[in-house]
C-alpha cells in the first residue's frame, strides 16, 4: 500500500476537512462584491467635467448635460444595481465655491446623502477640469489657497469620507487649458502649460494637507492620464522625445521625485523658479496614496514621418505604460477610467484591461482597483468638449435614457467572477486600520 493509498484509507478521496479554509475547497474569490474592505475595489464613475470653453462664455457641466442633477437618485441606484460598491464621484467644485468661505451645499448635500444611505464608498474629486468664475482660470496664483479652503470645507462637512481625488487628471487639465488652448484660459504656451501643471500640483497637495488635518486616515487616489506618442522616425525628434518625459511631470511634482535635467530646464525656462522646484520636492503629501492610471486607447497616438499624429489605440496597452509608471514611482496602482466610444466594441475592451490587470497582479505590481468610467454615456468628449456638438459618446454602461449597454452585462460577468478576489492575495490576513498614517512606506 503507497502513501496516497494510506491517506485515502484514513481520510477519504480529497474534500478534506479544513480545506474550504483556503485549501483546495477553498473560497476562490468569485460571487459579487460584498463589502469587504480587504477586497478588490470594482468601481465606476460619473462623469463631471466642467471646463469652459469660447473665451470663458461657454460653461461644459457633464452633470448637467447628461442629467444627473435630475436624476441622481436613479444614477446612485444604478450602481448598487450593478453590484457596485465603489464610485468616483465629482462634487461640481466651479458652482459650489461661491467665494472665500462662502459655498453652495444644495445638491452635494442631498446626492452625498444618497450615497452614504446606499453604502457606496465615493472616491471623492473635488477639482475636475474646471474652476469656479471668480477664480478664473488655472494661471491664477491664488487657485492653490482657494481650492485647499474648499477641501478643507468638504472634509468637516463629509467626515464620512475617506477616499478622495483633489485635482483630477493634472497633466491633461494643464495641457489642454495652457498648452492646446482648447479650455478654461485657452493658452497655446509651454509658460501657460507650466503655470497651470504648477499651480494645480500645488493646489492638490495643499487640498490633501487639508484633508488629511481632518481625516487622518485619507486615501488620495491620484487618477492621471498614462499616455505614450510613438515616432515613426528613424530619428525621434526633441519635441516628441520631450512629451513623452513631459506625461510624468505632474506627478513627479505631487510625489517629489526628481525630473529628467531635460524636463528641468524645460520647466525653468517657462516659469518654475528654484524656490518652487525644492518645495515640490520636499516630500509626499500625507495620507495613503495610491496612483491611479487613466488609459483609454486614444491615450496611444503614432506620429508619422509628415508629421501627422494617428490615434494608434492600443499598442502597448495599459500594461505596459501603467508599468513604466509603476517603475518610476513603485506606488499602490489603481486603473481609474477607461472605455471606448463604440458602444458594440466595449465588451472586448473591457476584456482587455481586466486581462492587463490580472497579469499586472501577476507579476507582483499592487493593482488596488479598477473604474470603468462612466457610469452614463458621455457628450461632446470626441472632440475634448471643445465643440458643442451634442453628440452622444455611446462609452457608458448605461445610455442618457439610463438603459443598460452591452458593456454593462460584461461588466456583470466580471464581477460575479471576480468580485470578492482580495486587494494583494491572502489579503484577508491585512488589518484594514483606520489609525492616522505615519510611516513613509516604499512599495
Amino acid at each position: 500500500m503507497n502513501f496516497l493509498d494510506n491517506i485515502k484509507k484514513r481520510f477519504g478521496d480529497g474534500n478534506y476537512d479544513g480545506d474550504e479554509f483556503g485549501g483546495a475547497g477553498g473560497h476562490d474569490g468569485s460571487g459579487l462584491p460584498d463589502g469587504n474592505p480587504g477586497n478588490f475595489m470594482f468601481a465606476t464613475g460619473i462623469e463631471c467635467s466642467y471646463p469652459t470653453i469660447k473665451n470663458g462664455t461657454v460653461r461644459r457641466d457633464q452633470l448637467r448635460e447628461c442629467g444627473h442633477y435630475d436624476r441622481y437618485k436613479e444614477d446612485l441606484g444604478l450602481v448598487k444595481e450593478m453590484g457596485l460598491n465603489v464610485l468616483r464621484y465629482g462634487l461640481p467644485y466651479y458652482s459650489m465655491h461661491k467665494g472665500p468661505g462662502q459655498f453652495d451645499w444644495e445638491f452635494a448635500d442631498l446626492a452625498m446623502a444618497e450615497i452614504k444611505q446606499l453604502g457606496i464608498t465615493p472616491i471623492l474629486d473635488l477639482m475636475h477640469f474646471g474652476v469656479p468664475d471668480w477664480i478664473g482660470d488655472f494661471q491664477n496664483p491664488e487657485l492653490p489657497v482657494h481650492f485647499s479652503d474648499f477641501c478643507a470645507a468638504v472634509a468637516e462637512r463629509y467626515p464620512w469620507v475617506r477616499y478622495y481625488t483633489p485635482v483630477n487628471e493634472i497633466y491633461v487639465t494643464a495641457r489642454i487649458s495652457g498648452k492646446d488652448g482648447v479650455w478654461n484660459e485657452q493658452l497655446k504656451t509651454d509658460r501657460g502649460f507650466v503655470t497651470a501643471l504648477k499651480h494645480c500640483v500645488a493646489a492638490s497637495i495643499m487640498g490633501n494637507q487639508q484633508i488629511a488635518k481632518r481625516r487622518n486616515d485619507c486615501v488620495i487616489v491620484q487618477s492621471e492620464s498614462a499616455e505614450y506618442i510613438h515616432e515613426l522616425c528613424a530619428t525621434p525628434s526633441a519635441a516628441t522625445q520631450l512629451d513623452n518625459e513631459l506625461r510624468f511631470l505632474s506627478l513627479d511634482l505631487l510625489y517629489a521625485n526628481p525630473p529628467s535635467t531635460t524636463v528641468g530646464m524645460y520647466m525653468m525656462d517657462n516659469g518654475l523658479t528654484r524656490e518652487e522646484y525644492n518645495w515640490f520636492m520636499a516630500g509626499k503629501p500625507p495620507g495613503y496614496q495610491i496612483m491611479g492610471n487613466d488609459y483609454y486607447g486614444r491615450n496611444e497616438r503614432i506620429k508619422l514621418p509628415d508629421g501627422r499624429v494617428e490615434t494608434s489605440m492600443d499598442v502597448l496597452g495599459w500594461y505596459e505604460i501603467t508599468r513604466d509608471y509603476y517603475e518610476r514611482y513603485h506606488m499602490p496602482v489603481m486603473h481609474t477610467e477607461t472605455n471606448v466610444f463604440e458602444a458594440d466594441q466595449a465588451p472586448i475592451w473591457l476584456y482587455k484591461q481586466w486581462v492587463s490587470i490580472m497579469r499586472m497582479r501577476r507579476d507582483g505590481v499592487p493593482v488596488l482597483g479598477f473604474t470603468w468610467y462612466s457610469l452614463i454615456d458621455q457628450i461632446d468628449w470626441d472632440s475634448q468638449l471643445g465643440e458643442l456638438n451634442n453628440h452622444v459618446n455611446e462609452c457608458g454602461l448605461f445610455d442618457l435614457d439610463r438603459k443598460p449597454r452591452p458593456v454593462a452585462e460584461a461588466y456583470k460577468s466580471l464581477l460575479k467572477e471576480f468580485g470578492q478576489i482580495t486587494i494583494v492575495p491572502y489579503g484577508e490576513i491585512l488589518e484594514v486600520t483606520d489609525r492616522p498614517a505615519r510611516l513613509k512606506v516604499s512599495v
